[in-house]
């Protein structure tokens, strides 16, 4: 995927300049963006400020961590359902 310009902070405060009454097709010219990529964080950021967007990243970043170690652990029982169903064929 495709690095963006904008950080998420930087999204967010080019969001609220469009809800403070700039028009959207002004905001887009201003920081070089379509409107089209304006919506299109407009949908994901909208309503977002600062903090939320911070506890946002927080909680994705746990989520990975979770996901990770969910699979990791599955690994490791697989591994020892095979060890002890070998061992019990084995006798």
């Amino acid at each position: 995927m495709k690095k963006s310009r904008f950080t998420e902070t930087q999204i967010v405060s080019i969001l609220s300049e469009a809800d403070a009454g700039l028009k959207v097709q002004d905001v887009c010219r201003k920081h070089g963006i379509s409107p089209a990529t304006y919506y299109k964080w407009k949908s994901k950021y909208g309503g977002l400020d600062a903090s939320q967007l911070k506890r946002l990243k927080e909680l994705e970043a746990e989520n990975a961590e979770l996901k990770r170690m969910y699979a990791e652990s599955s690994l490791e029982r697989d591994a020892l359902q095979k060890a002890l169903l070998k061992k019990l064929n084995g006798r």
